[in-house]
């Protein structure tokens, strides 16, 4: 990634803390003239799993996919504030957001296997960066599976149609296609929604065996998928704008999991996590 270079910017990354991914200060994200979420402050630590709660449209994925500029790819959408990267600014004019995306890889709600075999599928990232060997392509390809737990159940098939996969096996080959790529972290937006209680046990499984080489960024709706898994939590919130009658997601609190689950600090979150809202 582009360093920043100016003054103010390299102060920032010289007191970074290392254990810090992600320093998200003030973050508003617009979709055109509509402030659609507010007020986003948190850290995100090396090595833990976040996991972001709330209702519909409260704005958690909005936020997520600010972390690697695909909102970027969005007509008329931006973001204010600050969000740094290790100490860069993700949104500094000279980062390139192909190698943000290269760095910060996702996982989305529903699996998305290319129409190619299984084996084209996870070699499409490093085949496209151009930096890898082909000849080291097999051995990628075979490291990425065994991190995504799913090789011993596709070794003999790897010239096979990703499609024919099951929703769960998808999933995971989708991971194993991320982590292909050697990111920092991984982002992913509802990645069991679209699963079964079993596949979904595998996923959570596997999150925990990830975090020991990866940050992890989830959002959820399921709250007690996200009191198994994270070590951190933010909660938002939806609210309506009392000028524009409009709606806008907020971040109202964001902790260690087991503070938000069983102590938090604002009444709505307290509200949410018993059931009593949303």
């Amino acid at each position: 990634m582009t360093a920043v270079t100016d003054a103010t910017a390299a102060a920032e990354s010289e007191a970074f803390p290392p254990d810090v991914v992600f320093r998200v200060k003030d973050l508003d994200c617009y979709y055109g003239s509509h402030r659609a979420v507010r007020y986003v402050t948190m850290d995100v630590r090396e090595r833990e799993i976040t996991a972001m709660i709330g209702p519909s449209g409260c704005g958690k994925t909005t936020v997520l996919r600010c972390f690697n500029r695909m909102n970027d790819l969005i007509e008329g959408a931006r973001a204010t504030g600050t969000l740094l990267f290790r100490g860069v600014n993700l949104y500094d004019s000279r980062v390139d957001p192909v190698e943000v995306r290269r760095r910060v890889g996702m996982v989305f709600q529903k699996p998305n296997p290319f129409p190619k075999s299984i084996f084209d599928n996870v070699a499409y990232g490093p085949r496209i960066a151009g930096a890898v060997p082909k000849r080291e392509l097999p051995d990628i390809v075979e490291a990425s599976l065994r991190r995504a737990a799913l090789f011993d159940e596709v070794k003999d098939r790897l010239k096979d149609s990703a499609i024919g996969l099951s929703g769960g096996q998808q999933q995971r080959l989708c991971i194993a296609r991320a982590i292909a790529t050697s990111p920092d972290v991984l982002l992913m937006d509802e990645p069991c929604s679209a699963l079964d209680p079993i596949s979904t046990a595998h996923i959570e499984e596997l999150m925990h065996t990830l975090k020991e080489e990866y940050t992890i960024v989830i959002v959820t709706h399921n709250m007690q998928q996200a009191a198994r898994i994270s070590d951190r939590t933010a909660f938002y919130t939806a609210e309506v704008d009392s000028e524009t009658n409009v709606r806008y997601g907020l971040l109202v609190e964001f902790d260690t999991t087991e503070k938000i689950f069983s102590n938090p600090s604002d009444e709505r979150t307290e509200n949410y996590v018993t059931g009593r809202f949303g």
